[in-house]
């Protein structure tokens, strides 16, 4: 891995779970990581209720654009994290990989939603906690 770790986060409409966490992690990890969001069958839209859930918090994800996903996004990373995209999302050697198992908030209201925020949130604080030394917080 090189010195600043680049994590892509891989969802089905890259319009939820994947854009929250990648809003959670630019916010917290600041220049330490690079973030890249994709999805296997991205939506036009950043989903509102996300947008609403993470605006909550702070981030501002509405100017995101959902983006499909590529070969080259993967092999461009370091950390690839995908949120129920299954046996779409391609597999190269040397890559770590995790399968996070987040409820879709698609259709789901606030509350829902908030409650799949928080547990992105904490996800994204333990992987800051892998990625980056100490000494660089």
């Amino acid at each position: 891995m090189s010195d600043k770790p680049t994590v892509l986060f891989v969802c089905v409409h890259n319009a939820g779970r994947s854009q929250m966490a990648a809003g959670f992690l630019r916010e917290l990890a600041g220049d330490r990581v690079e973030v890249l969001s994709a999805g296997s069958e991205p939506k036009d839209q950043i989903n509102p209720v996300a947008v609403e859930a993470m605006a909550e918090e702070g981030i501002d994800i509405a100017g995101q654009q959902p983006k499909i996903l590529t070969v080259e996004a993967v092999k461009e990373s370091d950390v690839v994290i995908t949120m129920g995209c299954g046996d779409a999302c391609p597999i190269f050697p040397g890559k770590r990989y995790e399968d996070w198992e987040l409820e879709d908030p698609a259709g789901q209201g606030i509350d829902a939603v908030r409650r799949i925020r928080d547990d992105i949130r904490g996800r994204i604080k333990d992987l800051i906690s892998e990625l980056t030394p100490a000494s660089a917080s």
